[in-house]
């Protein structure tokens, strides 16, 4: 290997190693970054993904949580207001007494806010304010136990009341947004140091910080770790909240999000199969399914297509819309389940997505109350804008189907497929030839039959059928 050859080759070496990290794995490491803050936070969902109408619905619910805390704050303060009138006075109080004061001003403030909250939405910024009061009242009965008590500032640093910002903090929660418990928590925060500050620098000279926790606990001096520790606890209960809170909300809005997909897409099924796919263990995938007895009801309209191109499309859907509303009515009626709209068609099953006792009976009566209804309803069809006679073809088949789940990963569909449903439409069409509206075979009527079905004017023909192998023995219900 010659000189050029091998400086040629280094070079080359170098270029790799010199080459970009390819494309697809830098997204990997931003995938688990994100991978990492949403088990940390929840799902990086915000408000704004939900529809207008769910937004709607969750700012109603939180106006109702800060009627809700100003309530609890109303009980609070009448609580211990109601203490305060009834027990005795501490001992050792010789100063101005705030307290009264501040529980009177607090209750008003109170009572005006449940107020306004009971009228409009709260805005953001009047909240801040109150949280500011919530505090600033705190504080300053704390503040004021050294005038009280004629003690040195420090005295009010021992004060049990300080656990009461925690009262305040957790009201905060009940709202379900994080950013109120956090400025709770910021703002107490801030007045518990600007108490600890007074204290140590007031009046310098007999200012005392000790390292001995009973000297602490049993005189005026400030042991700097015991304020330290109260700020922490603080801050941390605060964060922690806020934490959940976060978590709490980004996952409600995810489950939001779903429930009302879910809601939304089980208006494209029947109930039934819209609760199979919902409360199903495992996830579903094409090619999973079940054989059933049950019966197939096809449904189709008369000379729709040609009447329908001399119609606008308002007019068209109107019609649409009237008949399948009238159709699906009855189909569900007799516990029948709309498994697809064919356009002017409609296939409903019984018996398929829930087993029944009855599907043959049910179907054929569900599909002469079907010819029933709609020449009833031939007036509405006039003044939908059907001109002339609205009518029918009604196709009945039973027998063993296959209910399941059909398509790729991607775009599924739940259905029923076998020789009912084939039959089925094979009769709907027969119907033309007939000149009859609801027609079915004699196996179905048997069925039907023993499963109670009764029907005294009966017209049986035999012949073949379009579609179907051999012949087919028909009966003209209607």
């Amino acid at each position: 290997m010659n000189d050029s050859t091998q400086a040629q080759i280094n070079a080359s070496e170098r270029e790799v190693d010199q080459s970009p990290q390819p494309a697809d794995e830098r997204p990997n490491g931003r995938r688990r970054v994100r991978r990492l803050g949403e088990s940390i936070l929840g799902p990086k969902i915000t408000q704004t993904v939900l529809p207008t109408r769910v937004r709607s619905e969750i700012e109603r619910q939180e106006n109702a949580a800060e009627r809700l805390i100003g309530i609890v704050q109303l009980g609070v303060i009448l609580f211990f207001a109601l203490l305060y009138a009834i027990a005795p006075r501490a001992e050792g109080a010789s100063g101005f007494n705030f307290v009264p004061y501040a529980i009177f001003s607090y209750f008003l403030f109170t009572v005006v806010r449940i107020y306004l909250s009971f009228r409009a939405r709260l805005p953001d910024w009047y909240l801040i304010i109150s949280v500011c009061v919530d505090v600033a009242l705190l504080v300053g009965i704390i503040f004021s136990f050294h005038i009280q008590y004629g003690q040195h500032p420090a005295f009010y640093l021992k004060t049990p009341t300080l656990m009461y910002v925690f009262l305040f903090i957790a009201l905060r929660a009940l709202r379900f947004d994080p950013r109120f418990v956090l400025w709770t928590g910021a703002v107490a925060t801030l007045g518990w140091l600007g108490l600890v500050l007074y204290a140590l620098f007031h009046e310098m000279g007999t200012m005392k910080i000790t390292r001995n926790y009973v000297e602490y606990l049993t005189s005026n001096a400030i042991l700097i770790g015991a304020e330290l520790d109260k700020l922490i606890i603080i801050v941390s209960v605060t964060g922690l909240l806020s934490l959940a809170l976060l978590r709490g909300r980004r996952m409600l809005f995810a489950a939001v999000r779903e429930h009302v997909a879910v809601d939304d897409l089980s208006r494209f099924f029947a109930p039934q199969v819209a609760d199979s796919i919902v409360s199903a263990d495992e996830e579903l995938k094409a090619g999973q399914g079940v054989i059933r007895h049950s019966a197939i009801l096809m449904i189709d309209i008369r000379a729709f297509t040609p009447t329908a191109a001399t119609l606008s499309p308002q007019t068209t859907m109107r019609v649409l819309a009237l008949y399948q509303g009238l159709a699906g009515r009855v189909i569900d009626e007799w516990g029948g389940q709309i498994d697809k709209f064919l356009g002017d068609g409609i296939l409903a099953t019984f018996g398929a997505v829930e087993e029944s006792q009855r599907p043959a009976a049910k179907a054929l009566t569900a599909a002469l109350q079907l010819k029933a209804v709609l020449e009833q309803a031939a007036p509405q069809f006039r003044e939908a804008g059907w001109p002339g006679t609205f009518r029918i073809g009604v196709g009945v088949a039973s027998g063993d189907v296959t209910v399941g789940v059909i398509g790729v990963d991607d775009r599924l569909e739940f259905t029923v497929i076998g020789d009912p449903v084939n039959k089925a439409a094979k009769l709907e069409e027969a119907n033309k030839q007939m000149n009859s509206t609801v027609l079915t075979d004699r196996q179905t009527l048997a069925r039907a039959k023993a499963e109670g079905f009764t029907k005294d004017e009966l017209n049986f023909r035999s012949g073949p059928l379009a579609g179907i192998n051999g012949t087919v023995e028909l009966v003209v219900l209607a």
